[in-house]
């Protein structure tokens, strides 16, 4: 069976994309809630799928290179990476971002990308592909530690995508639709929810584009 590690698969659409593929993949879920991965786990075990759990903080380097040493140990590659981990900063004005914010917002979504690219690479080979989501909010008035480091982590692969062209993983970069996720709730917690696209059936929508 072909395997598929997902970064972030604890809540949102990083779960429901991992509860999506497992009827065709063996997933590795990493993220840091114990409770919700064990829950996914569940989903997936009773639907048919199988999922090795990874509760881990993806800005833990020591961490990281564990989880690709036993996934290079166990089956010797990864056939899809699905990058959904995230850290929503509190909303603030530039002048006012709190230093320990930015510093988190760094460490998640653009140093530890940057590290696990370079991790999980190796393990893609040619054959394998890599999923990121954009979400375009740098520029967006209060967004400064989240649009900064959100197009950091997306330029970092706009960049592995324009470089693996000829020679694979093959890097797809998708917008998923608004939806009703933790996420969005720090930032929109006034919201209409009922107007936003139901996770699972987005995760569904993104499914053949992450697939083709």
């Amino acid at each position: 069976m072909k395997v598929a590690l997902v970064t972030g698969a604890s809540r949102g659409l990083g779960s429901a994309l991992a509860e999506a593929l497992a009827p065709s993949h063996h997933i590795v879920a990493v993220a840091k809630t114990t409770g919700a991965l064990e829950e996914l786990d569940d989903r997936i075990a009773a639907a048919g799928g199988q999922a090795t759990l990874a509760p881990m903080d993806i800005t833990v380097d020591a961490a990281m290179q564990q989880l690709c040493r036993s996934i290079h140990e166990r089956w010797g590659r990864i056939d899809l990476w699905v990058h959904a981990a995230i850290h929503a900063a509190p909303l603030a004005p530039a002048s006012h971002i709190a230093p320990k914010d930015f510093d988190k917002s760094l460490a998640t979504n653009v140093t530890a990308t940057g590290r696990l690219i370079a991790y999980v690479a190796p393990l893609l080979g040619e054959a394998g592909r890599a999923v990121f989501f954009e979400d375009p909010r740098g520029g967006e008035k209060f967004f400064g530690s989240y649009g900064a480091t959100k197009a950091a982590q997306i330029a970092l692969a706009r960049s592995w995508q324009a470089e693996t062209v000829n020679t694979g993983p093959i890097v797809r970069i998708l917008t998923p639709q608004p939806m009703p996720t933790g996420t969005r709730a720090r930032f929109f917690p006034g919201e209409d929810r009922a107007r936003l696209a139901d996770i699972r059936a987005e995760a569904a929508r993104l499914l053949p584009e992450i697939l083709a």
